[in-house]
């Protein structure tokens, strides 16, 4: 099973923080945006790349689950509780 980071570049607004939070696999380009170098989340950040999913302000921070080559993968888009937090605002 591996998990592929993913930014939607339409929904992302360049807040910058999930390179804050995740600094070895997101980088930022002139503008603010995020770039990621290597789409494949290691084990051990995969914690790390979950809450970075979560504190997304806009959601745009992906990750994707796939169990094998021909699985559909299954997107994780942040947590129910992380978005209700932001409906709410």
């Amino acid at each position: 099973m591996s998990v592929r980071l993913r930014v939607n570049p339409i929904t992302c607004e360049g807040h910058g923080l999930c390179a804050e939070l995740l600094p070895e696999l997101i980088r930022l380009d002139d503008w603010g945006y995020p770039l990621i170098d290597q789409p494949d989340v290691p084990p051990e950040l995969l914690a790390i790349a979950r809450r970075a999913a979560d504190a997304c302000p806009t959601l745009a921070l992906l990750l994707e689950e796939a169990r094998d080559m021909a699985a559909e993968p299954t997107t994780w888009r942040g947590s129910r509780a992380a978005r209700a937090r932001r409906e709410r605002r």
